[in-house]
Order: C-alpha cells, then sequence, then structure tokens
C-alpha cells in the first residue's frame, strides 16, 4: 500500500490501483468524512443514519434526498434507505438514482419498490418473439366442445373402469 500526499488531495495506492482519493482540508478542527467508506457499517447498523457524524449533510443526488426525506415518516425508514444505499457498490450512484426518481415519479417511497425497480432494470432484455413458419401453422383451428367429451362418456357403460369401487371410504 502507497499513500502519496499532494497540496490538494491524498491518494491511496494498493498495487496500481487508486483504492482511495480525498480531498484535503487545512482548516482548524475540521474533520471530512466521506460518508460512502461507511456504508458496511451502515448496513449492519441503520440507525447510525440518523446520528452519524458522517451522515450529518451528506449531499445525495436528488432523488436519494427526497426517497431520504420521504422515509423519514416511517418507523423503519432508516432501514429501507439503508437497503436502498446497498445497491450503489453495484448497480452504481446514477443508477439508484434513478430508480429512487421512477419510484417518486410513482409515487411510492418504498425500499424494495426502488430494489424491485433495479432489479428489473438488471434483468436481461427479452429474447425476441419467434415467428411460427407456414409449414407448422394449423390448417383449421380445433374447435372447443365439450359435448363432444360427453358422447364419450355415455358410451362407456361396458367400460372395464365402471365397476371399480374406489378403495377410499
Amino acid at each position: 500500500m502507497l499513500v502519496r500526499v499532494f497540496a490538494d488531495r491524498i491518494v491511496v495506492l494498493l498495487g496500481e490501483e487508486v483504492v482511495a482519493d480525498h480531498a484535503r482540508s487545512f482548516k482548524r478542527d475540521q474533520v471530512v468524512y466521506d460518508p460512502w467508506h461507511y456504508l458496511p457499517v451502515l448496513m449492519r447498523k441503520p440507525g447510525a443514519l440518523r446520528n452519524g457524524a458522517p451522515f450529518k449533510d451528506w449531499d445525495l443526488p436528488a432523488p436519494l434526498s427526497a426517497i431520504r426525506a420521504r422515509l423519514q415518516h416511517h418507523a423503519d425508514g432508516d432501514r429501507q434507505f439503508v437497503k436502498i444505499l446497498g445497491r450503489v457498490p453495484e448497480d452504481g450512484v446514477e443508477a439508484v438514482a434513478q430508480a429512487c426518481a421512477e419510484a417518486l415519479e410513482a409515487g411510492i417511497a418504498n425500499g424494495d419498490v426502488v430494489l424491485a425497480i433495479l432489479a428489473r432494470k438488471r434483468q436481461p432484455p427479452a429474447p425476441p418473439s419467434i415467428t411460427t413458419p407456414e409449414a407448422l401453422k394449423l390448417r383449421t383451428e380445433p374447435i372447443a366442445d365439450c359435448a363432444r367429451y360427453d358422447n364419450l362418456r355415455k358410451g362407456t357403460k361396458d367400460a372395464p373402469w365402471n365397476g371399480i369401487r374406489s378403495s377410499m371410504p
């Protein structure tokens, strides 16, 4: 691991990969947080969202902020919002924000709805419909006729299964 300190930022490298890149602050008694670094903690302790210092002035995209504000009125709102945030590492902030915007347009502020929208967007597109070749198309459409079945039943008086009794009481 290598830490490079520049005048305006600090970069942490693991091999050739940039693991972290943070702006530096030279103000006195100032603590700079990156709330995304605390996402694993949030997943275990969703209540930290309300009172945790890294999340106080979190600058989220507008749809995420709107969902967060609407979920604050629910008893399990923090848990729902943290479930939504939990999709950011896999789907990306932009995709999660779009899913939140879609849920808000539908008038629904619910974590499960946002997750369902994201899951739907991850699904592969439906395969194209197969057209039936002319050789396989029916020449005469079948007719639903229950009377034919009744006629078959009438002719079974002498059938071997007529006299069989069920062993059930």
